[in-house]
């Protein structure tokens, strides 16, 4: 999958490409993403926005990844977490949120789950269970 983002997929650059798609999402839908973590409720019926509208995550790449890295921002913030090269990641999308005790979350492909599988996977679930020390089925396959 090609890539075409303002800032490259790499931990420095993740916080500004949440701040892009804060800024875009206020400009195009007139939605308010003000890193809290209700706001992830947001995100999720914009992605399931698109997914009503049948796009698929090529076609959306480079927005699922704005939107990973805003959640990714919401988990760094709230929970003490920080931006990481993931272990294992397809070179797409190498970025993990790392929290305390080398728990390590994929914001990014909850965001495509999303897309992909719909309301089955829910992005608020899946940062509930990371907030609370848990793993999830989704990041299994990554940590």
């Amino acid at each position: 999958m090609q890539l075409h983002l303002n800032h490259p997929p790499e931990p420095h650059s993740a916080p500004r490409l949440a701040a892009a798609i804060v800024e875009a999402a206020a400009d195009i839908s007139e939605v308010e993403l003000d890193y809290s973590p209700g706001s992830i409720d947001v995100v999720e019926d914009i992605v399931d926005g698109f997914r009503t509208d049948g796009v698929t995550g090529e076609e959306m790449a480079e927005s699922l990844v704005s939107f990973g890295c805003y959640v990714g921002e919401i988990l760094a913030r709230h929970a003490g977490g920080t931006w990481h090269v993931a272990a294992g990641a397809s070179p797409a999308f190498p970025l993990s949120v790392r929290l305390p005790g080398e728990r390590e979350y994929h914001p990014i492909d909850w965001v495509f789950q999303r897309l992909e599988r719909g309301a089955g996977i829910s992005i608020r679930g899946l940062y509930a269970q990371a907030v609370s020390g848990g793993s999830s089925t989704a990041d299994r396959a990554h940590g």
